[in-house]
C-alpha cells in the first residue's frame, strides 16, 4: 500500500479526498499547514505528497520545494484554483510532477496519482536530477515559424557548436534540444538531461563533475559525473540561469579545456560533450546583474533558438491538439476522434499561459472524461471558457494602484523641485492648477 500526504487546510474538501484515496486502497495521511510537512516526512515513508496551492501559513509552492528538499524521489501534485494557472506552471518549472484544477474530478485525480507513483517507481534506480527522456515524437508544427525553427534545427544540428534554447516554461526548449541532439552526428551517443533548478548547492559539482570516494561526508564511493557519462553525446542543461556562481566557474573551465576534475580528484579527465543550454530567464541581464558570468553566457551562445509561445502561433494550434489528442488516446485506451467547433473556439481565444504543456494537459484530461467521440464544452475547464474575472479584476486594481503611486512620486519630485510653487510644478507637470490641487489633495500633500 503506497502512502499518500494530503496538505490541504479545507477540512471538508481533504476528507472527501482522503476518503476517495483511500477506498482505492491508498493510506493517506492529512495535515493543513506548511509546518506539519516536515514532520510527517520524516516520521513516515511518503510515496506522493497532494497539496493545495493556498495554506494558512505558506503555499503549494513552498511544500513543493520543502519536500524536494527532504527527499526528491516524492513527486508532488498541486491542487489549485484555475485563476492560479501562471502558479501551476511555475510549479511545474520547480519540480511538480502535474496540476490539478478544481473542482477536482475524481477520475482525472485517480489517473494522476497512478501516474505519478508510476513514475516514482521508474525513478528509484536512477539519477533523480536526469530527467528521463520520453519517446513522444517530436511535432514540428505547420506555421512559418514553427518551418523557421525547423530550418535552423537542420541548419545547426551537425555543428558542433554550443545552442541556447530561449522560451517561456511549457514550449517545449527539451524536445528542441533533443532534435538537435537526434540530427546531430552524436546521435547514437547518450543525450543526458539536467535540470540545473534541481541541483542542489551542496552536490551540484559531484552531480556534474563527478567524485573520488571521501572527497567530502557521505562521500562512500567513486561516482562518474554526467560530462563522463555522456562521452560522444550531447549535455543538456535545462533553466541554466539556476546554476550556482561557483558551479557556473567550473563549467566554463570544462568547456573552455574540454577537461573535468572530480572533486576531491587531482587527475584531469577529458571530456567529449556538446552542450545545449535552455532557459526562460534572460542570461544576459543575469549577466549583467552579476549572478551569471557573462563569459559562460558567450560560451554558450554560439547558437540559439527561440520556442515560440502558443498564443504566437495560432495556425499550429489545432494541429498540436490533434496530435495531442491521438497521443492521449493511445495512452488512455481511447478512440475519440475530434474536438466540436465549440471547443475549437474556446481553444483558439484563450491566451495559453502554459503554452503546450498546459494544452497537453487539458486534453489528456479532456480525453479521460469524455465518453462519446467528440470531445464538448463539457470537459473543457470553466476558466477556459470564460478566463476568471477575479483574476482580470485583480490584475487590473493592482495596475491602478501602481500608477497612482507612480503619479503620487512624480507629483511630489516636480514640488520639491520647485519649492512648493503651485503654478511652476502645474506648468512642469503639463496640468492646469486646479488638477493639481485635485491631486495634491488625494494624495494628501496639500
Amino acid at each position: 500500500m503506497k502512502n499518500i500526504l494530503l496538505v490541504e487546510d479545507d477540512l471538508t474538501y481533504s476528507r472527501i479526498i482522503q476518503n476517495f484515496l483511500e477506498k482505492n486502497n491508498f493510506k493517506v495521511f492529512s495535515c493543513t499547514k506548511l509546518i506539519d510537512v516536515d514532520y510527517i516526512i520524516k516520521n513516515n515513508d511518503i510515496h506522493l505528497v497532494i497539496t493545495d496551492f493556498r495554506l494558512p501559513d505558506g503555499t503549494g509552492l513552498q511544500v513543493l520545494k520543502q519536500v524536494k528538499v527532504l527527499n526528491n524521489g516524492v513527486e508532488v501534485i498541486l491542487i489549485t484554483n484555475y485563476s492560479d494557472i501562471r502558479i501551476a506552471v511555475k510549479a511545474m518549472k520547480m519540480g511538480a510532477f502535474e496540476y490539478i484544477t478544481k473542482p477536482i474530478n475524481p477520475d482525472e485525480l485517480l489517473h494522476t496519482v497512478q501516474e505519478a507513483l508510476h513514475a516514482d517507481k521508474v525513478k528509484l534506480s536512477k539519477d533523480p536530477v536526469s530527467k528521463p527522456i520520453a519517446p513522444d515524437e517530436y511535432i514540428i508544427g505547420k506555421s512559418a515559424a514553427s518551418k523557421k525553427l525547423e530550418e535552423h534545427i537542420n541548419i545547426v544540428a551537425p555543428t558542433e557548436l554550443s545552442v541556447i534554447v530561449l522560451g517561456e516554461t511549457g514550449t517545449g526548449k527539451e524536445f528542441i534540444s533533443k532534435r538537435i541532439h537526434e540530427k546531430s552526428n552524436r546521435s547514437n551517443s547518450p543525450f543526458i538531461a539536467i535540470d540545473c533548478g534541481a541541483l542542489s548547492k551542496e552536490l551540484a559539482g559531484s552531480e556534474l563533475f563527478g567524485h573520488v570516494k571521501g572527497a567530502f561526508t557521505g562521500a562512500m564511493d567513486n561516482r562518474t559525473g554526467h560530462f563522463e557519462s555522456a562521452k560522444g553525446g550531447t549535455i543538456f542543461l535545462d533553466e541554466i540561469g539556476n546554476l550556482e556562481y561557483d558551479i557556473q566557474i567550473k563549467l566554463l573551465r570544462a568547456i573552455q579545456e574540454r577537461k573535468i576534475r572530480k572533486i576531491g580528484g587531482t587527475q584531469e579527465i577529458g571530456i567529449d560533450v556538446r552542450i545545449i543550454a535552455a532557459t526562460n530567464e534572460e542570461l544576459i541581464d543575469q549577466a549583467g546583474d552579476g549572478t551569471f558570468r557573462e563569459d559562460l553566457y558567450h560560451r554558450l551562445n554560439e547558437f540559439s533558438l527561440t520556442a515560440l509561445p502558443l498564443r504566437e502561433r495560432r495556425e499550429d494550434l489545432m494541429f498540436f491538439a490533434n496530435q495531442f489528442l491521438s497521443g492521449s488516446n493511445l495512452r488512455l485506451n481511447k478512440n475519440i476522434q475530434s474536438f466540436s467547433p465549440e471547443v475549437e473556439e474556446v481553444f483558439l481565444q484563450y491566451p495559453w499561459p502554459g503554452n503546450l504543456r498546459e494544452l497537453k494537459n487539458i486534453i489528456r484530461r479532456a480525453v479521460l472524461l469524455t465518453q462519446k467521440d467528440t470531445i464538448e464544452l463539457d470537459v473543457i475547464p470553466n476558466e477556459l471558457i470564460a478566463p476568471a474575472k477575479t483574476e482580470i479584476k485583480e490584475d487590473v486594481e493592482e495596475l491602478k494602484v501602481d500608477l497612482a503611486s507612480q503619479e503620487k512620486q512624480l507629483i511630489e519630485k516636480a514640488l520639491l523641485e520647485n519649492k512648493f510653487n503651485k503654478s511652476k510644478t502645474a506648468k512642469t507637470l503639463g496640468i492646469d492648477r486646479k488638477t493639481l490641487y485635485n491631486k495634491m489633495g488625494k494624495y494628501g500633500l496639500d
